[in-house]
């Protein structure tokens, strides 16, 4: 019996975690590759780069020239709103928007039912802030929750959640981060 393969999105990212870097991310997006989008580019008058859904407009992953970035993962869910707004227009809004990350945070914590499932990390690099948002709170309705220095793996479910796969890519991830600190010294003493 043939089975069907589950495309996954996944973020893999080091918050805090570098003497230099305050943020190194690695993310693979990979569903809806029948959906067509704009490769990597400056939009908005050179202000955001990011790549673009040419259906809603919005993105998965774009920063900003003023050291903000915004990323996005769907969840996985059976059904789904038909109405629903695009959830790639967050990342884009948190962007356009200026606000610092929780305050923005807070802003669609109080608009999350109009979404099909996502989860949503917004970072201001120059403040070193970091925020998770997400729809489908597993404790407590918690919507919005500030991201601790470290490993962390975003995929279709949560953030950091208990799969397989997010416990191996943390491992790797654990494992290469004192290949990417070597590699960061030797390029740039």
């Amino acid at each position: 019996m043939p089975t069907k393969k589950l495309n996954m999105c996944v973020a893999v990212f080091l918050w805090r975690a570098h003497p230099l870097y305050p943020l190194i991310l690695l993310l693979n997006r990979d569903e809806y590759h029948s959906r067509p989008t704009r490769q990597l580019e400056w939009w908005d008058g050179g202000e955001i780069l990011g790549g673009r859904d040419e259906l809603a407009g919005g993105t998965w992953l774009a920063c900003s020239r003023d050291g903000r970035v915004a990323f996005l993962t769907n969840v996985r869910e059976v059904k789904c709103l038909p109405d629903a707004k695009s959830r790639g227009d967050l990342p884009s809004r948190f962007l356009q928007s200026k606000k610092k990350p929780m305050d923005f945070a807070e802003e669609v914590a109080k608009e999350v039912d109009q979404y099909n499932g996502f989860n949503l990390i917004l970072t201001d690099l120059r403040s070193k802030t970091m925020v998770y948002v997400t729809n489908r709170a597993k404790e407590d309705n918690k919507f919005v929750t500030e991201v601790s220095t470290g490993i962390h793996v975003l995929t279709n479910a949560s953030l950091d959640s208990p799969w397989p796969k997010v416990r191996r890519l943390k491992d790797w991830a654990i494992i290469s981060k004192s290949y990417w600190i070597h590699m960061v010294k030797k390029n740039y003493p």
